[in-house]
């Protein structure tokens, strides 16, 4: 014979927890116990984890909920205040914050002349969102041979929690992007942004931060084009050198990464929803 209760529960997560991470050296997270027992029967429990994504600068909501009304009011009608939930807040904020703004244009240079310039269209982002910048090569003075752009994660240990005095910081490499780009003109990155990944945070312990890793690979001596046909009917062949004096030039961008939707962030998780324990 079987008996079905329902037990709806509700608690609050306190606003200075860290979000839900994984890291080298730290890992944050959470999950709810649930304990059934039966008459003369041992207590059995259910352990169901959760994910937790952090929005800064949400403790005090009284910010956004409060409206400028400067409709004329009606004292035979009773006012009718339109309440935002918190969820609902949170989506607004994060659209500003991550809204695409005048881009960001970037000169990468080094000691013997100017490789290219990377146009970035904004510097915050949601998770799952895809981060695009466009490559200009046509103003270079050095010959670039390839790129790559890999979208990194820091993991830094306060000084009062580190293992040894000289650890340093903790790196973890996402998404690559490479290219070969020898007498390229324009090109562009179009990296996504795992659902899967934490976004930027701090606490006493740790500090996570995003960045964009690119290295260059550059020629030490200029390099040739093929001679272009004056007729458009005829073809052209270019045959590139056997070998290349090269060297390499490494740059990081940080970014900011911040949650997104916890409905678009679900869709991914890997954390079981439910569970069944027999008593």
């Amino acid at each position: 014979m079987f008996h079905l209760f329902l037990v709806i529960y509700e608690d609050v997560i306190p606003v200075d927890s860290p979000p839900s991470y994984k890291g080298q050296a730290v890992k944050y997270s959470y999950k709810v116990t649930i304990g059934a027992q039966k008459f003369n029967q041992p207590t059995k429990l259910i352990r169901m984890p959760f994910r937790v994504m952090v929005l800064h600068g949400l403790n005090d909501i009284s910010v956004y909920t409060e409206g400028e009304e400067v409709s004329p009011s009606n004292p035979f009608l009773k006012p009718q205040q339109s309440e935002n939930s918190l969820l609902d807040i949170a989506m607004q904020v994060l659209s500003t914050v991550t809204a695409r703004k005048a881009p960001h244009s970037y000169n990468i240079t080094n000691a013997k002349g100017k490789v290219a310039k990377f146009i970035l269209f904004k510097q915050a982002y949601k998770l799952g969102e895809d981060i695009v910048g466009v490559f200009n090569f046509t103003d270079g003075t050095i010959p670039c041979v390839q790129y790559s752009v890999t979208l990194q994660s820091e993991e830094q240990i306060s000084e009062e929690c580190r293992k040894k005095p000289g650890q340093g910081t903790a790196v973890t490499s996402y998404v690559k992007h490479q290219e070969m780009c020898l007498h390229t003109a324009k090109t562009h990155i179009n990296i996504p942004i795992p659902l899967t990944a934490t976004p930027c945070f701090i606490t006493d312990i740790v500090c996570l931060r995003w960045r964009l890793h690119f290295e260059f690979v550059t020629s030490s001596d200029p390099i040739s084009e093929s001679e272009r046909p004056t007729n458009m009917d005829d073809a052209a062949s270019w045959r590139g050198p056997a070998t290349i004096n090269v060297e390499t030039m490494v740059w990081d961008l940080p970014i900011k990464i911040y949650p997104t939707s916890p409905i678009h962030a679900s869709c991914v998780t890997m954390l079981k929803s439910g569970s069944c324990v027999q008593i």
